[in-house]
């Protein structure tokens, strides 16, 4: 499994991770399961939230025994983001996760709270050893600039987005500011809702490339999305064979004529007016 630098996080970090969005709607021993064989192939990069119901339980399960191995994500709700919410939230995280600290904590969105509260709490989460890092999610690049406006360069950590091959908007301006700035970013949703069919223009040249790799089609999608040296991706897996075929993505490294074949199957489109978001 390669790893990349995380940001400003100042840690080396999986280029494939495991999201466990809706992970609790599967049994929880198969979910926990999937989860250990992911860190066991190397994907020791573990996102979750505390919308997510009762992944946060899944995932500290999950990690009992093998923490340190684990560069672990979790996010606060909006409606939670002031001063002391925040704090309140993480403190919630930190029992269902059975861990003393998270490696980066994150803004889910951006709400009604002023982002320079929630970023002063990120700061005194820090102070205090319970977060290492801080982030932010669905920030566009305005966002973004307001963000680094408030806390400084270097201390945003990562911008978690929606990504895949039929939603590339954050290529066109969220990408660039990001790389700009050392700020990673990650790819939730990475194979779509739902991910392109193999009869289809764009599943055909991913099954091609796949053939000629020995690889899955599910793969390349993957090391199309983390071709950028700031790039990480999250799919979760619910399955141990799920969760074997997302780590073996994060070897294949593609040709530019492959990212060109792709490139084309799956346009990025103009610009849209707002930065999309599930």
């Amino acid at each position: 499994m390669r790893t990349r630098p995380f940001g400003s996080a100042g840690r080396a970090v999986s280029v494939i991770g495991q999201g466990t969005w809706k992970l609790d709607d599967t049994d929880r021993r198969a979910g926990v399961a999937a989860l250990r064989r992911g860190l066991d192939l190397g994907m020791t990069h573990i996102d979750t939230a505390e919308m997510y119901g009762d992944a946060e339980l899944f995932v500290g399960e999950a990690i009992q025994g093998r923490r340190d191995e684990v560069f672990l994500v979790t996010k606060v709700l909006p409606q939670n983001a002031s001063r002391a919410g925040t704090k309140a939230a993480c403190e919630r995280s930190l029992r269902r996760l059975g861990t003393d600290r998270i490696d980066c904590y994150l803004l889910h969105w951006r709400g009604r709270v002023p982002l320079e509260e929630t970023i002063a709490a990120f700061e005194d989460l820090v102070r205090d050893g319970r977060i290492l890092s801080w982030g932010v999610s669905n920030f566009d690049e305005e966002d973004l600039a307001e963000a680094l406006a408030i806390a400084g360069p270097g201390r945003i950590a990562c911008n978690q987005v929606l990504y895949h091959l039929q939603e590339r908007a954050i290529e066109h301006a969220v990408v660039p500011w990001c790389e700009a700035n050392g700020v990673a970013v990650t790819a939730y949703t990475p194979f779509g809702q739902p991910f392109p069919a193999p009869t289809s223009p764009g599943g055909r040249v991913l099954a091609e490339i796949a053939a000629a790799r020995g690889a899955t089609a599910r793969q390349v999608a993957l090391a199309f999305l983390t071709r950028r040296a700031s790039v990480f991706a999250i799919p979760k897996a619910a399955r141990l064979a799920h969760a074997e075929d997302n780590a073996a993505a994060g070897d294949l490294v593609l040709g530019a004529d492959e990212i060109a074949r792709i490139d084309a199957a799956f346009p990025r489109g103009r610009k849209p007016r707002g930065l999309p978001m599930i």
